[in-house]
């Protein structure tokens, strides 16, 4: 605020100066001029406050008339050479706000203030959004779904203007400035104790390292999430201690090849990350034999190291080789029948579309379709808004960037231990994740599953966290049954529970919970909603526990305690 004044002072200095000399002349001039009484005869000047008061609506062509009488012949000479004097001024100063309310610095001071007073005001933990383009709002869409407020930073005033025109439950404040300068971050309340965390979505990696870089220095305590379009300046970020990089080609490869070598896996992957309430997916199983890799970018190459890994044999058909590095490839877009048949697509039973146009991408899968009809095909989709095209196409798989790095970071924030959990069952073996898969669909109803983290703290689980307080020893079946029946069991099925550094997967229902657990469980959401009942409300713990109600307020809770302590009889019974 004080450097937007001092920018308007700063601009205005001329007029200002123009504007109290004027008027001191005009003023002076009225009180050195003699004036006329009633009757016509000479009288004093007026004084100061009269001159003043003449000039001010003489100045602003108000005109109100002549004060306290008839002016005399030099007063009305003096009043004409102040009108087109002031006025002129006047006119001037004028134009010269209009043109100060205009300049794009000072609107853009007046946003920044604007949007610094939002941060300061806000009073609930937010997360602070370096990037608004299609991964940005995709996520925000996801978080504001869920009623958890973002505050977002962006280098383009037009996705910022989008942004505002966007259909929000919650206010999200915006702000057109370079996130990569800890000056803006700073301003966007990165200092602010409610700052929940930082996650860096632009399309610059370099941009990204600088938000990390600049987190882990000024807030080394907060989680700051990064997107990377490079394994390089993943590591880059991670040697700065960044708590999480998602590289989208990577993280793609690597699902396609876990699909390829281990389909129990992946349909456990997409079940546990999909959007609650959609259709269950079907098992993706990709074949084995001979693929073709249309393009030998970034995206290509993620794919080729991971497919090669699980034994896929591929040709590689890139256009500029000298550039990609491509060593053993054909020459070609792919768009092309001739190109394809001499990378043998009518003999392969894969092909992935993967260049950075997805207008070639679609034409690439139309022709290999053509030619052979029963291609596994996967596509690449770079832009959000070509999602009808790809819909309409229909292919195995389609790709989209945006989409797997919001989905990546939707599922870090939301649910912290099911990355800990996916981590895990790579140890498994087919048979223990097909056994899952079944004790999941058995609980559904044929939709995609709600997955939530529950903290056993004071915080997060008072009626649970007093209960351990006073002794009480509390299984976890305790929270897998009807807080109204509990001979009804809850849709929900515990998939991990961590102790300190103890993991445990797939915990026995008998198992006692201690102070400071975190479980990870996933089931309907009415389940969910349910179980929240016995973790806060201690009337619906006890009836879980004991079957039994008891006083439900804190004052009947003391009094009972306070009954049960050795010595809080009666107490002339005590004495006798």
């Amino acid at each position: 605020m004080h450097n937007t004044l001092f920018m308007i002072l700063r601009r205005m200095r001329t007029p200002l100066i123009f504007l109290i000399i004027s008027h001191a002349i005009s003023i002076l001039g009225l009180t050195l001029v003699p004036g006329v009484d009633a009757a016509g005869k000479p009288a004093p000047p007026m004084d100061f406050f009269r001159a003043f008061y003449v000039v001010t609506y003489t100045a602003t062509t108000i005109g109100f008339g002549e004060l306290p009488g008839a002016f005399s012949e030099a007063q009305r000479v003096w009043i004409t050479a102040v009108i087109y004097m002031t006025v002129t001024v006047w006119l001037y100063s004028i134009g010269s706000i209009l043109n100060l309310l205009q300049d794009p610095a000072l609107l853009r001071m007046a946003r920044h203030n604007r949007f610094s007073a939002r941060i300061r005001h806000l009073r609930q933990p937010f997360y602070l959004i370096a990037g608004c383009g299609e991964t940005g709002t995709l996520l925000m869409h996801a978080l504001d779904s869920r009623n958890q407020q973002a505050v977002v930073l962006d280098i383009d005033p037009e996705r910022v203007g989008t942004l505002e025109l966007g259909q929000y439950h919650l206010d999200i404040p915006a702000l057109t400035a370079d996130a990569s300068l800890p000056e803006n971050l700073l301003a966007a309340g990165l200092l602010n104790p409610h700052c929940a965390g930082v996650i860096a979505l632009t399309n610059d990696d370099r941009a990204n390292l600088s938000v990390a870089v600049t987190v882990k220095l000024l807030r080394p305590e907060l989680s700051v999430l990064c997107r990377a379009d490079s394994l390089e300046t993943a590591a880059n970020m991670a040697s700065f201690g960044t708590d999480e990089v998602v590289v989208a080609f990577e993280v793609f490869g690597e699902h396609l090849a876990m699909a390829v070598n281990s389909p129990g896996h992946h349909l456990l992957y997409e079940w546990l990350t999909g959007v609650p309430g959609e259709p269950l997916t079907e098992p993706l199983e990709p074949p084995r034999g001979k693929w073709v890799m249309c393009g030998y970018g970034r995206f290509g190459k993620a794919i080729t190291h991971h497919l090669k890994q699980v034994g896929i044999e591929l040709v590689v058909v890139e256009a500029t080789p000298d550039v990609t590095g491509c060593d053993d490839c054909i020459v070609g877009n792919g768009t092309e029948a001739r190109t394809l048949l001499e990378a043998g697509v009518d003999q392969a039973v894969g092909i992935v579309a993967g260049t950075d146009n997805d207008i070639n991408n679609l034409s690439i899968a139309m022709t290999a379709r053509e030619l052979n009809p029963g291609l596994f095909t996967v596509l690449r989709q770079n832009r959000h808004a070509n999602a009808p095209l790809f819909q309409r196409f229909q292919a195995s798989v389609t790709m989209q960037p945006s989409s797997i790095v919001a989905h990546e970071f939707l599922s870090l924030l939301t649910t912290p231990l099911l990355s800990r959990f996916f981590n895990l069952i790579r140890a498994q073996d087919d048979a223990w994740v097909d056994v899952l898969i079944s004790r999941i669909a058995a609980v559904l109803e044929h939709t995609v599953p709600e997955v939530w983290d529950v903290e056993l703290s004071s915080n997060q689980t008072e009626a649970v966290w007093e209960a351990m307080r006073d002794g009480t020893p509390i299984p976890l079946q305790a929270f897998m049954v009807h807080p109204a029946d509990r001979s009804e069991a809850l849709a929900c099925i515990p998939l991990l529970l961590k102790r300190g550094e103890k993991e445990t997967l797939m915990p026995d229902p008998e198992t006692r919970l201690q102070a400071g657990d975190r479980l990870l469980f996933c089931g309907e959401r009415q389940a969910r909603n349910l179980q929240s009942l016995g973790l806060y409300n201690f009337n619906v713990l006890s009836y879980l526990l004991s079957g039994q109600d008891v006083p439900g307020g804190k004052v009947w809770r003391w009094l009972e305690r306070l009954a049960k302590k050795p010595g809080a009889g009666n107490p002339a019974r005590e004495q006798a």
